[in-house]
C-alpha cells in the first residue's frame, strides 16, 4: 500500500497558538510546520523536547510527540531520550534565557557530547515570558525591569559558546527569512550529532526591533554576512579578509576568505565578527563536521557481552557502597 505525501497539517497540533500577536515564534512554527515533512517521518516519530520561556510552548503546537520540562534542563532530559530511543528523531527547543542562564551547564555539556539532538535556540535577548528582564545575551546598558540603570554584564556569544564546546553543527538564522530558515533547518536535521541552529527572534513586546539592522532593506546587504560552504565571503562591497597578522577583518580591498565549515579557527574568528552591535553578522552554517555521537558509543556499550554481564553482577552482587 502506496503511503500519502505528510503535509504541513498534518504537523499542526489542535491547539490554539498563543504567543502574543506579532512574535516571532509564529514565523518559526509555521517554518517548521512546513519543514517536517520533507523528514519522511511520522509524526509519533518526532519528539520535541522544550524548557521554560515563551518558545518552550512550541511542543503544544505539533502533532508530533512533545515534553514541556522544567527550566534549562531540556537538553538533559533529551539526552536520555535520544540514547534510549534511536528511532525517534529528536528536537529541543529552548530561548536564549532558558538555555544560557540556568541552562548552560546542560547545553554545553550536551554539545560536547555530541549527543544525536537538533537544538534550536530562540534569541530575542530578553526574558520574554517572565515579563522583560535582560538575558545573558542583552547587550551592555540595556535598560530593563531587573536593570533599571542598565545591565553591567557582558553578553554571551551563543555561536561562540557552541564552538568552544566543540559542537559538531554550528549555525545561526533569523525567525523573518523563511527560506534561510528552513534551509538551515534541513541541514541541522541531515546532521548526525548535535546540530545548534541560533535563531534570531523579535520579542515586539519587550524587545522591539532588536534585529531591525538585519531586516530593515537599506541595512541588511552591508550587515548580514551570508556563509557558504567553499564560496569567498562576499557581502554588498565589501568582503571578509586576513589582515597582516592573519585575523579576520571586514574590508572592501583584498582577497575574500573562502568559508569551510570544517575549520573550527574560522568558524569561531567569524564567530566574533558580528558583536553586540551587530553591524557585520555572519548569518548561515558556521561548522558542519562528522564526530563520533554519545548516543551511539553508550549504546555500543551496553551491547557488549562483557559489559552486560558486569552489569548484571553490578544488580544482582551486593551493595558496592556498603563499607565492611
Amino acid at each position: 500500500m502506496t503511503e500519502i505525501p505528510l503535509k504541513a497539517k498534518d504537523f499542526k497540533s489542535d491547539q490554539e497558538v498563543r504567543w502574543c500577536p506579532g512574535c516571532g515564534d509564529y514565523a518559526i512554527l509555521a517554518a517548521v510546520q512546513s519543514f517536517l515533512p520533507e523528514l519522511g517521518r511520522k509524526p509519533e516519530d518526532i519528539v520535541f523536547v522544550s524548557g521554560i520561556g515563551c518558545s518552550s510552548r512550541f511542543p503544544y503546537y505539533l502533532s508530533t510527540y512533545g515534553l514541556h520540562s522544567i527550566h534549562g534542563r531540556a537538553p538533559a532530559i533529551a539526552t536520555g531520550l535520544s540514547v534510549s530511543r534511536p528511532d525517534l528523531d529528536v528536537w529541543v527547543v529552548t530561548g536564549d534565557g532558558d538555555a544560557l542562564s540556568i541552562g548552560g551547564n546542560h547545553l554545553i555539556h550536551a554539545l560536547r557530547r555530541n549527543v544525536n539532538l537538533t537544538i534550536l535556540l530562540f534569541n530575542n535577548r530578553i526574558y520574554g515570558l517572565t515579563k522583560g528582564q535582560y538575558s545573558p545575551t542583552s547587550e551592555p546598558g540595556k535598560v530593563t525591569k531587573s536593570t533599571p540603570v542598565g545591565s553591567v554584564d557582558r553578553p554571551f556569544n551563543p555561536i561562540s559558546l557552541a564552538l568552544g564546546a566543540d559542537a559538531t553543527f554550528v549555525a545561526r538564522t533569523i525567525d523573518s527569512d523563511r527560506a534561510h530558515l528552513i534551509e538551515v533547518l534541513r541541514a541541522a536535521a541531515e546532521h548526525r550529532g548535535t546540530s545548534l541552529v541560533e535563531i534570531y527572534q523579535n520579542c515586539n513586546i519587550f524587545n522591539d526591533g532588536a534585529f531591525d539592522l538585519l531586516k530593515n532593506p537599506t541595512t541588511r546587504d552591508e550587515a548580514l554576512i551570508p556563509l557558504r560552504a567553499g564560496e569567498p565571503i562576499v557581502f554588498g562591497d565589501r568582503r571578509v579578509v586576513r589582515d597582516a597578522t592573519g585575523h579576520l577583518q571586514v574590508s572592501e580591498h583584498g582577497e575574500p576568505v573562502v568559508h569551510d565549515p570544517t575549520d573550527l579557527e574560522l568558524a569561531f574568528a567569524l564567530s566574533r565578527l558580528s558583536g553586540v552591535a551587530l553591524d557585520h553578522t555572519p548569518i548561515g552554517i558556521f561548522r558542519s563536521v562528522e564526530q563520533p555521537t554519545y548516543d551511539d558509543e553508550v549504546r555500543a556499550q551496553t551491547d557488549d557481552r562483557a559489559n552486560e554481564d558486569d552489569l548484571q553482577a553490578l544488580l544482582t552482587g551486593p551493595d558496592p557502597w556498603t563499607v565492611n
